[in-house]
């Protein structure tokens, strides 16, 4: 439906209304209007990686290791999956007369907030640290979620606007202030694209401050950017008690109903806790007026006429429940998760012959965990495959498993039973020719302040070290002899670098444990690069509290990593030739060969450095990448579209000016620094241009 036709019907059916039944729409539980025929919505859903906190659905992996596929198209198709099981629940739910938290079709997600530091929680929400990615991520979910229909499938939001990381702890009142340089250049860019390029349906406002200004009731963020220079058209929502904390944690009112007004005045249409309880009481002493409450109503109502809630023949109310947690769904799944992982160290030992082991080892707290596999903001799967359940079923009657969790997820000291978990897990390595090592963390320890339980609280971590059970496990293992090779699942950057072999798994989703046993015996190389810097240590990088880009992320970084942004390892090998622009077309065009004995894919990255302006000690920026497959021996030529914001400059106000004629290019299989270029064995083809 056409925006301005569902508009005109909101209007129409708003203007019905009385001040106090428009008031109680604004709230996320907006209750039954029933001599209008307008029934009961819950504005709350999630769908971060999959249908979440609904009861059963497909888990794909963590919002991170989506971002380590580096592929826009495989992106839109598992988002056009979330939103199809989506629909199949809210018909299935609302046909039974249930429209209650979390069985809508507003779903809060993407998480476009930038991962601009390792120890924050929440980061494994977010499609990493870069920018572009980020954005081109977020564009290519939000139109699979929304579709392209004549009504819209489900509803994307953005979140959380704007300038929001971390830390978990100080959240409800942390003023963030960056640079204006940084606020343009790193903090805003995906949020524009999901606006200007996706039509996302929401924005969620942030609980921090940003420059001074509540996110959630921000004149600058809401009114200036948003809707003034982007013409955001959708509804703004905000964070979950985000409104309480401007008079309790801010201090920048005195009243609920000051707070209230605040965020009403200011854009805020659905608040999602109980601060709008008390906005008829605002409306009665004046601080907010009748347009403004009408304005807020209309643009949520636009919102549920846009998805068809009022139309019986809505192309979408025939999605029937079958349609949840298919098989076809479980494939796509797996396909992710092959995807998502990422070999960031191999002496040789992968792939694994199968023919040449009698006895694996799979040892550690992850090994057997579902939860590891999960992340959070997740749906429940009816079929997980954890790592054990994946390498016991590659491995069948022929080779034995030895399993021992070896240490729980994290004990900060010796106890009885520890050590008899750590002999026990010095015995199955003693007694195998292979040991699957799985740590790593999972949300219960990593995650959003309340959800984590983690010594250092908030879910926030403390330094990039594992837990100290798992540094004796690891000590205690290594010291068996045997090959090992080293699986962490994490959502964030952790210093790993012990074994033979280190795999970056992120949390994969509820097909994980047969992606990993598909690429430990060489049925599938892994391909996915790491979508976020691993330092060796927070000493590298400035304080958490700290929000200046200088000296974080890849970008910024002038430091050595331990593993960069952009790497991943194959079990093949390409080579990159014929490297050319076309400043007409702005398309950057590349062959690629795969000069290995298997298919295997392959993420061909751009990078792209003004050379006439120093952009604050930008060191290169990631400006076009593509997902290819080649089977062994194959070749083909690889075609980059460049947006003309690639060869811009952000400027203090915002705009983008192209100020030098000389660029220089970098197209491969990593971005152009040392440690990617050693541990590849390769660097990439670089090309200086004038355009």
């Amino acid at each position: 439906m056409d925006r301005n036709l569902a508009r005109q019907r909101a209007e129409a059916l708003v203007s019905q209304m009385t001040v106090e039944e428009k008031i109680s729409q604004l709230k996320y539980i907006a209750p039954a209007i029933d001599r209008l025929g307008v029934p009961a919505y819950n504005w709350w859903s999630e769908a971060l990686h999959g249908v979440a906190r609904a009861g059963t659905a497909t888990i794909f992996p963590q919002a991170i290791g989506l971002a380590a596929m580096f592929d826009e198209k495989f992106q839109q198709e598992i988002a056009e999956t979330i939103s199809t099981e989506g629909r199949a629940k809210y018909n299935m739910q609302s046909g039974a007369g249930d429209r209650g938290q979390y069985k809508g079709l507003t779903f809060w997600s993407p998480n476009v907030n930038i991962f601009r530091d390792p120890r924050w929680g929440r980061g494994q929400e977010t499609y990493g640290e870069d920018p572009f990615l980020a954005g081109r991520l977020g564009v290519a979910f939000v139109k699979g979620l929304q579709g392209d229909g004549e009504y819209m499938k489900a509803a994307a939001c953005a979140k959380h606007f704007a300038v929001h990381s971390g830390p978990e702890e100080l959240r409800h009142e942390f003023d963030a202030r960056p640079s204006d340089y940084d606020l343009w250049d790193t903090y805003l860019p995906a949020f524009e694209m999901l606006v200007k390029e996706a039509d996302v349906e929401a924005v969620m406002g942030a609980y921090n401050r940003t420059n001074g200004e509540v996110c959630c009731g921000s004149k600058t963020l809401i009114g200036d950017i948003l809707r003034g220079k982007w013409g955001f058209a959708g509804h703004y929502v905000s964070d979950c008690g985000a409104i309480w904390d401007f008079h309790n944690h801010h201090k920048v009112t005195d009243t609920p109903m000051e707070s209230a007004a605040l965020a009403l005045r200011e854009g805020c249409d659905v608040n999602c806790g109980g601060a709008y309880d008390y906005l008829y009481q605002a409306y009665a002493e004046g601080l907010v007026t009748a347009d403004h409450i009408h304005k807020a109503a209309v643009r949520l109502f636009t919102a549920r006429y846009l998805l068809g809630l009022f139309d019986e023949n809505c192309e979408f109310n025939s999605i029937g429940y079958e349609y949840n947690d298919c098989d076809e769904h479980n494939a796509q799944a797996l396909e992710a998760a092959r995807r998502s992982m990422v070999l960031l160290k191999n002496d040789g030992i992968l792939p694994v012959d199968k023919s040449k082991i009698r006895s694996v080892a799979v040892i550690g707290p992850n090994a057997a965990s579902r939860v590891a596999l999960e992340g959070n903001y997740n749906g429940t799967s009816s079929r997980y495959v954890t790592f054990l359940d994946g390498i016991r079923a590659a491995c069948g009657e022929g080779i034995r498993i030895n399993y021992s969790s070896g240490s729980r997820l994290a004990q900060h000291f010796e106890i009885g039973e520890e050590n008899c978990r750590l002999d026990e897990a010095a015995a199955a390595a003693k007694m195998s020719d292979l040991v699957v090592l799985c740590v790593g963390l999972d949300s219960t320890y990593e995650g959003e302040e309340g959800d984590a339980n983690n010594p250092y609280a908030a879910g926030d971590k403390g330094d990039l070290e594992l837990p100290f059970a798992q540094r004796k496990l690891i000590e205690t293992v290594l010291a068996a002899g045997k090959p090992v090779i080293t699986v962490v699942a994490s959502g964030s950057a952790l210093r790993v670098e012990e074994g033979n072999a280190v795999l970056w798994a992120g949390y994969p989703g509820q097909a994980g444990g047969k992606a990993l046993a598909e690429i430990i015996f060489g049925e599938v190389s892994p391909s996915g690069k790491l979508p976020i810097t691993f330092y060796k240590s927070v000493d590298q990088i400035p304080a958490f509290e700290d929000y200046t880009m200088q000296n974080r992320t890849y970008r910024y970084f002038k430091g050595e990593a331990l593993y960069p942004f952009g790497f991943g390892l194959s079990y093949t090998k390409f080579e990159y030739s014929d490297l050319a622009f076309d400043a007409e077309n702005l398309l950057l065009t590349v062959k690629v060969r795969n000069v290995g004995s298997m298919a295997a894919g392959e993420i061909v990255q751009a990078y792209i450095r003004d050379l006439e302006a120093e952009s604050h000690g930008l060191n290169w920026k990631l400006c076009a990448f593509d997902r290819i497959t080649l089977a062994a021996g194959e070749e083909k030529c690889v075609a980059l579209k460049l947006s003309a914001d690639a060869f811009t400059t952000v400027t203090d106000d915002g705009s983008r000016e192209k100020i030098g004629s000389n660029f220089r290019f970098w197209v491969g299989g990593s971005q152009p620094d040392t440690v990617s270029c050693k541990l590849l064995g390769t660097a990439p083809l670089s090309m200086t241009v004038e355009y």
